[in-house]
C-alpha cells in the first residue's frame, strides 16, 4: 500500500465563506491554522503547490517560511516535511517533523508523515518511536472533553466523525508497522515489535494478527513463557482463534504435555477449517493450500497426541490423513512423515516404518538426518519383530 500524499500537515483549509474572509472545513486531528483567502499566505502556498521544479519549490518554501509569523510557522514546517520526504531526504523531513511537534504536539499527519519518514530510511526504531507519538496523539483526542460552550452530545458526534474521517489514514500508518515488524529477521526482537503494536493500536484490524506472528516468534526462539502468555491471551478474548488453536496444540502435542487440551485444541482446528469461508482477496487455490495446510498440521498434532496416549493404530491414521495436506511445507511433512515411522514401529510394521521414515529422509528438513539414522537401525527392529 503506497500513499504519497497521506494527510496535510497543518490544518491548512482555503475556502470562501460569505462575510468572512477565512476557511472553515471539518475539524481535524492538530491545531487549526486558518488561512485568509487570498491572503499573501493563501498565494504563496497556491504556488508552492503547483511548483513541480524541486529546487524551485524549496526556493518558494524557504521564501514563504521566512515570512511565516506565529501559528503560520506549522504551516511552513509541514511544507518542509512534505517536501523532503517527497525528495528522500529522510534526515531533513524528521528534522523538521521534530519542530513541526514543538509548535502542534497533537499533530496527527506530522506523526504519520514521521512514521513514513523513518520507514524510507529504514529505521525501525524510530518508526516504533513515531508509532507510540502516533498512537499517543489519537488517544489524547478521545480523551479529550467538550470544549466550552459545546454540549457533551455534540463533541462526541464531532469525535466520532473527525475519528471516522482520518480513519484511513491511521489503518495506513498500522500497516506500515505492522509489515515492517513482521519483515524484522531477528525473531526476539520481531516478537518484541509486535507485541507492542499490539498494545500501542489495540483496536487495529491487525492487532491480533501481530500477536499471532509474536506467539509464533516466542515458540521459534524458544521463550516459551512469552508464547504461552501472549498465545493463552489470545484465546481467552477469542477462543475460536484458529492460529493459536494450532499452535498450542502443536506444542503441547510434540512436548508431551496438556495432552487433553492439545487434543481438544487439533480437534476443534479440524472443525473450525470445515465451517471456514475463503476470505476475500485470496484465490481458491490459495485458500485450499493454506486452509489443507492448517488442516494437515491439526492432523499431525493429534496423530502426536495418539502416540503419546498409546494409541498408535488412531495415530496411524491421523498422519496418513495429514501427510498430503502437508507436502506443500518440507518441514511440516517431514515431522509427520517421522512421527509416523515411529507409529507405525509401534505397531511393528515395519516395511510401512521404513517407507514413512524414507519420505521423512526425503525432503530437506531438520528430521532427514534423523530419519535416516532411524532407517539404519531398521534390519534388527525387523528382525526382533520376526522373534516376537
Amino acid at each position: 500500500m503506497r500513499r504519497e500524499n497521506v494527510l496535510v500537515g497543518a490544518l491548512v483549509f482555503v475556502a470562501l465563506i460569505a462575510g468572512a474572509g477565512y476557511s472553515v472545513c471539518a475539524q481535524e486531528i492538530g491545531k487549526f491554522v486558518p488561512i485568509p483567502t487570498n491572503s499573501d499566505a493563501d498565494h504563496a502556498l497556491t504556488e508552492i503547490n503547483a511548483a513541480t521544479d524541486p529546487t524551485q519549490k524549496l526556493a518558494l518554501i524557504d521564501k514563504f517560511a521566512a515570512s511565516a509569523q506565529g501559528d503560520m510557522a506549522i504551516v511552513a514546517d509541514d511544507q518542509y516535511v512534505n517536501y523532503y520526504i517527497g525528495v528522500k531526504n529522510y534526515d531533513k523531513a524528521m528534522e523538521y517533523g521534530e519542530k513541526l511537534f514543538a509548535l502542534d504536539p497533537d499533530n496527527l499527519a506530522d506523526g504519520v508523515n514521521m512514521v513514513r519518514a523513518a520507514q524510507g530510511k529504514g529505521d525501525i526504531n524510530k518508526m516504533y518511536s513515531y508509532g507510540e507519538k502516533t498512537a499517543q496523539i489519537l488517544q489524547r483526542y478521545k480523551d479529550k472533553p467538550a470544549p466550552e460552550g459545546k454540549t457533551q452530545e455534540v463533541w462526541d458526534t464531532q469525535k466520532a466523525q473527525t475519528l471516522q474521517d482520518v480513519h484511513e489514514t491511521v489503518t495506513y500508518v498500522q500497516q506500515l508497522l505492522f509489515d515492517a515488524a513482521y519483515r524484522t529477521t531477528d525473531g526476539v526482537k520481531r516478537a518484541g515489535l509486535l507485541v507492542r503494536f499490539a498494545q500501542l493500536f489495540p483496536d487495529s484490524p491487525f492487532a491480533t494478527q501481530a500477536l499471532g506472528v509474536a506467539a509464533a516468534s516466542y515458540r521459534q526462539t524458544q521463550n516459551t513463557a512469552k508464547m504461552l502468555e501472549v498465545a493463552n491471551g489470545i484465546l481467552a478474548k477469542d477462543a475460536d482463534n484458529l492460529g493459536m488453536l494450532l499452535l498450542l496444540a502443536d506444542y503441547y502435542s510434540e512436548k508431551g504435555e496438556q495432552l487433553d487440551k492439545a487434543e481438544s485444541f487439533a480437534k476443534k482446528s479440524v472443525s473450525l477449517l470445515g465451517a471456514a469461508k475463503k476470505p476475500d482477496g485470496v484465490t481458491e487455490e490459495q485458500w485450499k493450500q493454506q486452509s489443507g495446510l492448517q488442516k494437515g498440521l491439526a492432523l499431525s498434532a493429534l496423530g502426536q497426541v495418539n502416540i503419546q496416549k498409546k494409541n498408535n493404530a488412531e495415530a496411524v491414521e491421523n498422519f496418513k490423513a495429514g501427510a498430503p495436506l502437508l507436502k506443500s511445507d518440507e518441514g511440516s511433512y517431514a515431522r509427520n512423515q517421522y512421527r509416523l515411522g515411529f507409529a507405525l514401529l509401534n505397531l511393528k510394521r515395519v516395511p510401512e516404518a521404513k517407507a514413512a521414515f524414507t519420505d521423512a529422509a526425503s525432503v530437506n528438513s531438520p528430521y532427514k538426518a534423523l530419519a535416516q539414522e532411524k532407517l539404519k537401525g531398521l534390519p534388527a527392529t525387523a528382525a526382533a519383530a520376526k522373534k516376537s
